[in-house]
């Protein structure tokens, strides 16, 4: 069972000041790195959930994906490390909130929509030719800081292609699993294209079909597949066409 880490502990050089968020790769948390005095987002993976190798992997595999990227609109990753039992990746914090915050706050006019589109597009468009699939695209993995810069966060699903310089450091359990394996639904059901949705090989189009329905959802105010159950979602994906936009 994973617990919150408290304010002033020290993992490392990293001093914690106050937890961020969680999921099922473990704490987010702001910490500052003592060394260099900067504020950085600190990702832990405790000791219990380090046992489960997929989560392992994931956390190497979200490391490593957004390493391999020097890019305006990618987090940087600073460093993956090991503290008190715990695997740390030391991240570029960004102050802001996520896309989804602001989605449930406000409506999003077209222009502001389009603007954050062509940013993510960016970042994607660098990953692509990078050989890197995030795989992931979703409100809850875009950041707007407060001057209306976008960052995109979160590679721990992404797909290394064989063009991927990730892809040679990668372990190849890590490749298999996250690689293309026919039948193995990964991603967010309700951004999913079609071809993920039926747990087919993915290419680069499927960040494409995703950032799309975030764009629809920025303006709409609502999602354009959507269902009771998961199954519901993906027959609309699947069978349904969306209402238009305007």
């Amino acid at each position: 069972m994973t617990s919150v880490i408290s304010s002033g502990t020290r993992l490392g050089r990293y001093e914690v000041h106050s937890k961020l968020g969680f999921g099922g790769m473990g704490e987010v948390y702001l910490a500052e790195d003592t060394e260099l005095g900067r504020k950085v987002a600190l990702k832990v993976l405790p000791a219990d959930l380090a046992q489960d190798k997929q989560r392992m992997l994931r956390f190497i595999q979200e490391a490593r994906s957004a390493s391999a990227l020097s890019h305006p609109n990618v987090a940087h990753i600073y460093e993956v490390m090991e503290a008190n039992g715990s695997r740390l990746i030391a991240m570029e914090y960004v102050e802001g909130q996520t896309l989804r915050q602001r989605i449930v706050s406000t409506r999003i006019g077209v222009g502001e929509g389009l603007e954050t589109v062509v940013q993510v597009a960016s970042a994607l468009a660098a990953a692509h030719a990078a050989g890197i699939i995030h795989r992931d695209i979703k409100p809850e993995n875009i950041m707007l800081r407060p001057d209306g810069f976008v960052k995109v966060l979160d590679f721990g699903l992404a797909k290394l292609t064989d063009r991927s310089p990730a892809r040679e450091h990668s372990d190849s359990d890590a490749s298999t699993l996250f690689g293309t394996s026919p039948g193995i639904v990964m991603g967010t059901v309700s951004y999913m294209s079609p071809e993920q949705a039926r747990g087919l090989a993915v290419d680069e189009r499927t960040d494409i079909f995703s950032l799309g329905v975030v764009l629809y959802e920025m303006i709409r105010g609502r999602r354009p597949f959507d269902g009771a159950t998961t199954s519901d979602v993906m027959v609309s994906i699947l069978e349904r066409q969306p209402a238009p936009l305007i």
